[in-house]
Order: C-alpha cells, then structure tokens, then sequence
C-alpha cells in the first residue's frame, strides 16, 4: 500500500514578509547604487586604487542585490503546467552568478593592485577618509536591513556582503588616515589587495554553498543520517529508504522517502508522524512520503540491498 504526502511551507527569508524583503531590498539598491557613484567618482579623481576596488566590489553587492530582488520576486511566482515547481530555484541560480561576478572581479583588482605596489601613485588621504567612512556607515545601515531573514541563503549572502563592506570600508579610513600621516602611498594598493582577499574569502563560501545547491546537495545544517534515525525512531517504521534531501531555494529545503510500516492500519498515523517530524525538526517545506508494506518493500527498485 502506497501513499503521497506533501507539505508546503513558502515562507521568504523567514523572519522577513515578501513585502518586507522588497522594500529591505528596493532601499539597500538605492542607498548602495548612490554610493557606488560616488566612490568611483572620488577614486578616479583622487587615483585611489582602494576606493576604485571598493567601488567596484559595492558595484557587485548592487548587482548581486538586483539579482537577488529578481530571484525573489520569480520564486513567489505560481507553479504552472510546464514549471510545476513554480521559479524557486532562481534563488538558487542568482547566488551562483552573484559568487562568479565578484571573483572574476577579483582578479583584475589583484592585478591593478600588483601594478600600482611596482610603481606608487599619489593618494590624497582626506578623499578616501571622506568617502570611506561614508561607506561604513551606508554598508552598516543596508547590512541591519537583512539581520531578521538570514535563514534565506540568498538574505544571509545579502547580510554578510553588506556587514563585511563596512568592515572593509572601516579599513579604507584606516589606510587614509595612514596615508596622510606618513604620505607612504604604497599603503593604498596594501588595502586594495586585502580588500580582494576579504572578497575572495567571502564569495567562496557563497559560491561553493550555490554549487551545491545547483548540484542538488544535502542542504547545509541537514544530515541524512540524522533524518533517517529520526524517521526510524517513528513507532511502526522497519525500515527507511530510497531518502532523497535537497533544496527547492536557497530557503525551502525538499525531501522524499520510504518508509516501511508492516501494519496496513497504522499507515495513516505513521504518515501524520513523519510529516510533523520532517517540518518541525528538519524545517522540511516539501515533503513526498511513500508508505510500503513488507510485500511493496520487498518488490521496490528503489530498495537497497543492506537497509540504513
């Protein structure tokens, strides 16, 4: 005997409503896209490598929001005949392209970087003091909008990019003011290289967090062994197979399993059992249960030969 159970959860960023996201959204774009003129006009006029690197990294927060924002707004969209799962894995797609953008970007910085330590040029410090400590305090304020929905991947990326902005911002101050005390300008590619490196370290996380995701990993902070045990701890369940765990979006997390119930009458209670257990413990929005007696198990393909 077989049945299929769903359970749908679409909760957005968990913590944060739909419309709340939008707007946390709509503002950091704006406040970030205001900024990013700014710095890159300050850098090419002063000839700052550091403002012109963070420029350019705050010019990809502001894609990687827009992107973000795009995603969002797609995995709200209905399932349709032909997109049965809706669009909910753009989530999934726009924090891979947001990961590739930076890290390409990397690479010309580090160049620039290298080639400005072999031949100095001259900073005015107060520029990049100025429009520096600007940064920290638009990066600050755009970073507290995403605090409440960092169980969403693509929110927490959005957090994390924002809080290590200021972090980094804070740092171009520190090479200003060092520049302007000891006019060593050689200080202002150092800051641009440890920018990079601050880039580099936080868009691999994300990019190999949005591989796995693509690929259809095991959602991080899921451990297949542990929803086994549980599903196995269920009174009437024998056995457990054929589980499959893997993310719809970067904040709804899908499963689907056999279970073994050799007593036909408990099927119902046991399938009520699982699903309760899947959403509250594992925070499982999608889940497809299929309940076989000994006969079914015996005769199911998907039944391994040595039973977790």
């Amino acid at each position: 005997m077989t049945h299929d159970h769903s359970t749908h959860g679409h909760g957005h960023a968990h913590g944060l409503s739909a419309a709340g996201l939008d707007r946390a959204l709509a503002v950091g774009v704006a406040l970030n896209t205001a900024f990013v003129i700014t710095e890159a006009g300050a850098g090419l006029w002063s000839g700052s490598l550091a403002l012109l690197a963070d420029a350019g990294h705050n010019a990809g927060d502001v894609l990687g929001l827009l992107l973000a924002w795009g995603a969002s707004w797609l995995a709200r969209r209905p399932p349709s005949l032909r997109y049965t799962w809706g669009l909910r894995r753009t989530t999934i797609y726009a924090a891979l392209a947001n990961a590739v953008i930076l890290l390409t970007a990397c690479g010309a910085i580090l160049w620039e970087a290298w080639q400005r330590l072999r031949s100095p040029h001259p900073v005015p410090g107060p520029t990049v003091i100025a429009v520096a400590t600007i940064g920290v305090v638009i990066n600050t304020l755009t970073a507290l909008l995403f605090v409440r929905g960092q169980r969403d991947a693509n929110v927490r990326g959005a957090f994390l990019h924002m809080a290590a902005d200021a972090a980094i911002s804070a740092g171009v101050v520190g090479a200003g003011i060092a520049i302007w005390l000891t006019g060593r300008t050689w200080i202002d590619p150092l800051v641009s290289i440890a920018i990079t490196v601050a880039i580099v370290a936080g868009s691999w996380s994300l990019f190999r967090e949005s591989v796995d995701l693509a690929l259809d990993a095991v959602p991080r902070g899921v451990e297949p062994a542990d929803v086994t045990t549980a599903l196995a701890g269920i009174p009437g369940v024998a056995e457990v197979h054929d589980l499959h765990v893997w993310a719809a979006s970067t904040s709804e997390i899908s499963l689907t399993v056999h279970l073994v119930v050799p007593e036909t009458g408990t099927h119902g209670q046991v399938l009520a059992a699982a699903g309760d257990l899947l959403r509250g413990r594992f925070h499982v929005a999608h889940a497809t249960i299929q309940i076989e007696d000994e006969a079914a198990s015996a005769a199911c393909p998907q039944r391994p030969v040595e039973v977790l």
